[in-house]
């Protein structure tokens, strides 16, 4: 799956953009420390959440996946099955699922709701986190496994 190419305001074009955690990090992940050292925080991130078995869907957004030279942080979020609980994972991913400790802990904002709290639905919801502070809208990446 190739990502397409920035527009004209350094985003990728509005829509939600499918590729897999490999190909996000070879793209956003490199050409300044600061983006490597982003790009680990969301392979961790990652594995952490994966490590549930309950994500339904895994979405970055913000600065990370756009031409800024340094992220200062990633921005997820995260839809997760209705069965998902969160007093069975363990502290290190839990801090995931608290949003000011995923700030402090990891270095990033992370957002999250079961499939059935999404407000609007679930595609409502992920295509929400598109829109700029500025009302624009810019593209955002779903994380998809790889295929075997």
């Amino acid at each position: 799956m190739a990502l397409p190419a920035f527009n004209d305001d350094g985003d990728l074009p509005p829509g939600v953009h499918r590729a897999t955690l490999r190909e996000v990090l070879e793209r956003f992940g490199g050409g300044s420390m600061n983006r490597q050292a982003v790009g680990e925080r969301l392979d961790r991130i990652y594995r952490l959440a994966q490590s549930t078995g309950q994500v339904a869907r895994f979405v970055v957004f913000g600065s990370f996946v756009t031409d800024e030279p340094n992220p200062n942080d990633v921005d997820v979020v995260m839809v997760m099955e209705d069965t998902f609980d969160l007093s069975r994972v363990g502290p290190d991913t839990a801090l995931l699922f608290y949003h000011a400790d995923a700030d402090a802990y990891f270095g990033a904002s992370v957002f999250w709701a079961r499939r059935c709290a999404a407000v609007g639905g679930e595609q409502a919801m992920i295509e929400f986190w598109q829109v700029r502070r500025d009302s624009g809208q810019r593209g955002i990446v779903e994380i998809v496994c790889e295929e075997s």
